[in-house]
């Protein structure tokens, strides 16, 4: 039964005019290929900006392949991990494509780990090496003690590449370059970022052969929800996954000439990586780095005197640039779309977003595990519709119940997703690897979705996240869609808690852009759009809600800390 319904993919009728039902993935070849073909196509086109400095495709391609005969002088190549801790300055993206030119897999690592987190993910992972940004050398101090393991450390400069001094870094960005803690490496394993370069640009390049098939990259996943785990990434999910995001968004070489694509999540986030960095880089285009996206201030100032065609976004770097006053500075004439993604993006911000850019966001949905686009809006599109539209070409997504069974259309049941986009599996962990796989080698993602007809994609919410009130399903999104509508709340999160009269009850977690407003005030709002158990039960004001680096709001922390 599910093979005969998902042969019948409802949206294939409903793509745009020319878009392609399927891609070619065996003609893709790697991400070293697409990498090598861009730097020769593209040689003298700008390939990162960031600090007001700009790199072309040659100059990263040189020092993308110096990394790589470093690494490969090292002893490091086919299969061995390299873990690579950055926020989004040139050392970053430069190191990834480094890495996987020297047959290496890239573990991406969040810069803000706590010493213990960075520890548990370079054992998981095995990871031979780690180039990691200078504010962050503190905490590899910390963790080195119990990653003995770790044979060699490279500590990057946040103008490394881009022949800034430190002053002239902090003057640009005070938050990145700030006074750097201070730190103590083992000297005999340790080196800089810009030695390291240097050195590999007198050495012979590796000698590797890279296959589709090979890992390209140990995405690792489950921060929001539980004990973390790497999503088995290959060069073939990847660059199918950039293949099928331009065919969808019909992006030409041509057109990308001109192209700036605002890179403000982090390229350690897979959302980042494929949707902004490897996609643009891929055509042709530019990408505007971001270092720190949290200083908003800093960051609409830099929009504000930046020409910029491409953004992509979640709902709270939206609705934070919303309610920044100096917003009405930025000139957005020059977009071409804007893309969001990571979490489900509230009416209300959406709403506010077109009123001040002009433009509608495109919404999509995409896993760690999915490379990570499975669907999204045409482009083109009017109106923000709430759903993350149609699944790309030669992707295939079917709505189940618990059982199984494939749902009818309008039916809440779990997404599950198969495509070639989709990961070779869980590091180290075949038995999660088989929970997450149905029979007919569908990837369970865990999301409460419904279909339209015409084969759009409505996500209700996360599975884990679903509060249950005397045997009603409540769905975090939905209450959480409504409140976002009120004036006085400018952020707002929804958990269930234990109740004894109800099993759960609903609480709201709301930061308030007026303190005046009250509990009561909350609730008479949201009991004029949801039926009564949906309604909060109690409220709670914060200053800040808990995100993860993706800016994600962390559910999770919140019910742990009302326990």
């Amino acid at each position: 039964m599910a093979e005969n319904r998902s042969a019948e993919r409802p949206w294939l009728s409903a793509y745009p005019p020319g878009i392609p039902h399927e891609i070619e993935a065996q003609a893709l070849g790697t991400v070293v290929d697409l990498f090598e073909r861009s730097v020769a196509r593209f040689a003298e086109r700008p390939a990162l900006t960031c600090f007001g400095a700009t790199l072309r495709f040659r100059e990263v391609g040189a020092a993308a392949h110096a990394v790589a005969a470093w690494l490969a002088a090292e002893g490091l190549g086919k299969g061995d991990r390299v873990a690579v801790m950055m926020p989004n300055v040139p050392a970053c993206p430069v190191t990834l494509l480094g890495v996987l030119a020297a047959g290496c897999t890239v573990v991406n690592v969040n810069p803000l780990y706590t010493p213990r987190e960075l520890a548990a993910q370079l054992t998981d992972s095995g990871a031979r090496a780690l180039f990691v940004l200078e504010n962050f050398g503190h905490t590899v101090e910390k963790a080195l003690p119990h990653v003995p393991a770790l044979e060699r450390i490279v500590v990057a400069a946040p103008g490394d590449l881009l022949g800034l001094k430190g002053h002239v870094v902090n003057a640009v960005s005070r938050r990145v370059k700030r006074a750097v803690p201070p730190f103590r490496l083992p000297p005999e394993k340790t080196g800089r970022f810009e030695a390291v370069v240097k050195a590999g640009r007198g050495m012979k390049p590796p000698t590797v052969t890279v296959a589709p098939g090979d890992l390209a990259f140990l995405q690792y996943t489950g921060g929001t929800t539980g004990v973390a785990k790497a999503a088995m990434l290959t060069h073939a999910n990847i660059v199918a996954n950039v293949e099928q995001s331009r065919i969808w968004f019909r992006a030409s070489e041509e057109d990308a000439d001109l192209s700036v694509a605002v890179t403000a999540l982090p390229l350690y986030h897979i959302f980042a990586l494929t949707a902004c960095f490897l996609f643009f880089f891929r055509l042709g285009g530019c990408c505007l780095l971001i270092p720190n996206p949290r200083d908003i201030d800093g960051f609409v100032k830099t929009l504000s005197k930046t020409r910029f065609t491409n953004f992509a976004g979640v709902n709270t770097l939206f609705n934070a640039l919303n309610n920044h006053p100096k917003i009405g500075n930025v000139d957005w004439s020059h977009l071409h779309y804007v893309v969001g993604g990571g979490m489900a993006v509230q009416s209300a911000v959406a709403a506010r977003w077109k009123a001040i850019t002009g433009q509608t966001i495109l919404e999509g949905y995409g896993l760690s595990e999915t490379s990570p686009v499975v669907s999204v809006n045409p482009r083109g599109l009017k109106d923000w519709t709430g759903t993350i539209g149609y699944p790309l070409p030669s992707t295939e997504v079917s709505i189940r119940g618990a059982d199984g069974t494939v749902l009818p259309f309008g039916v809440p049941g779990e997404l599950c997703v198969r495509g070639p986009q989709v990961m070779a599996g869980y590091w180290n962990r075949p038995e999660e690897t088989r929970g997450a796989t149905t029979e007919d080698g569908f990837f369970r993602t865990g999301d409460v979705a419904v279909m339209t007809p015409d084969g759009q994609i409505r996500i209700v919410d996360r599975m884990k996240d679903m509060i249950l009130v005397s045997g009603f399903n409540v769905y975090p999104n939905e209450v959480e869609d409504v409140l976002a509508t009120h004036p006085a709340v400018v952020e707002c999160a929804v958990v269930g808690a234990p109740c004894p009269e109800s099993g759960e009850m609903v609480v709201a977690h709301v930061v308030l852009r007026d303190p005046a407003c009250t509990a009561d005030v909350l609730r008479t709002h949201a009991r004029a759009s949801l039926t009564g158990y949906k309604v909060p039960r109690k409220v709670v004001v914060h200053d800040a809600l808990p995100k993860t680096n993706v800016g994600k709001v962390l559910r999770r922390a919140l019910r742990d800390g009302a326990a």
